[in-house]
């Protein structure tokens, strides 16, 4: 086992990034990029994509200069990718191949959410929001999975929820997709350690994204959710990061078919003494 800082480091490694021009999947890919990792990510939209790239470029820059001027191949490349898509998953793959030569590390982070009466959701908004997180990932899995085979080392990190272990109301598609999410990760994790392969996940609590932030963020549902989170406070997506960062290294070497929660205390508050700000007691 490395010593030190050696422990949390992924120099010479290659992370794909899926759901990483945005929110957790951008702050994963730019956390790992930092820590020593290339970085391919991906997104449907390559404008995002593009976009992106500049900002973990930058970041990489500003605080590994050597790094940027020394560099004879890139830190961080994206690509468009349809997690919804075989073809466009093996493009992926094979682009980050070319680009860097190997994957080492698969990060899952593609998703959508949708919230919706469950008497009102129709059974195609389930079905697609299913094939996007779950199917998806598997997708995802199956095809980086046989190269990680090939080279008998690999680390796979899928997102899962806070809602992969409590109801949130009104998300049923969603909290389906993030349970079966944590099934997934326990059978690729048993299956596929004799190949080398570690699979975990993450489950973030409460972090404003794109797909979430106008339901949390100034809402009444959102006052709830910091009453019930001892540190008060909604997370963000670089703390997210860090867990994905640990899980990816040497440091978990030997972590397999686990969930690390990153919730603030949500799952662990019963009746307590934490207050969101504008619930302060006089």
């Amino acid at each position: 086992m490395p010593a030190g800082t050696q422990m949390f480091s992924l120099s010479g490694k290659v992370a794909l990034v899926t759901g990483g021009a945005s929110g957790i999947g951008k702050a994963v890919a730019q956390a790992m990029a930092l820590c020593g990792a290339r970085a391919m990510i991906g997104s449907r939209t390559l404008e995002k994509v593009e976009g992106a790239v500049a900002d973990i470029r930058r970041a990489v820059e500003s605080e590994q200069p050597q790094r940027i001027s020394d560099e004879t191949e890139p830190v961080v490349a994206g690509i468009s990718i349809d997690v919804t898509s075989d073809r466009s998953i093996e493009h992926a793959v094979d682009r980050t191949v070319d680009h860097f030569g190997h994957i080492d590390i698969l990060v899952n982070s593609a998703g959508v959410m949708l919230r919706k009466p469950t008497f009102e959701l129709s059974t195609e908004q389930f079905n697609d929001l299913y094939n996007t997180h779950v199917t998806g990932t598997l997708r995802c899995c199956q095809v980086a999975g046989r190269l990680m085979r090939e080279q008998h080392s690999g680390s796979i990190i899928n997102l899962a929820s806070i809602s992969s272990f409590v109801d949130l109301v009104e998300v049923a598609a969603y909290a389906a997709a993030k349970n079966a999410i944590l099934g997934l990760t326990r059978s690729l994790a048993n299956e596929w350690a004799k190949y080398g392969i570690r699979t975990n996940a993450v489950a973030p609590g409460f972090v404003p994204t794109d797909i979430n932030r106008k339901m949390i963020e100034g809402t009444d549902r959102g006052r709830r959710i910091l009453e019930h989170t001892p540190m008060a406070r909604f997370g963000k997506a670089e703390e997210i990061a860090g867990a994905a960062v640990y899980l990816a290294g040497p440091a978990a070497g030997f972590v397999n078919g686990h969930c690390i929660v990153v919730d603030g205390g949500y799952l662990a508050s019963g009746i307590g003494d934490s207050f969101a700000p504008w619930a302060q007691p006089d």
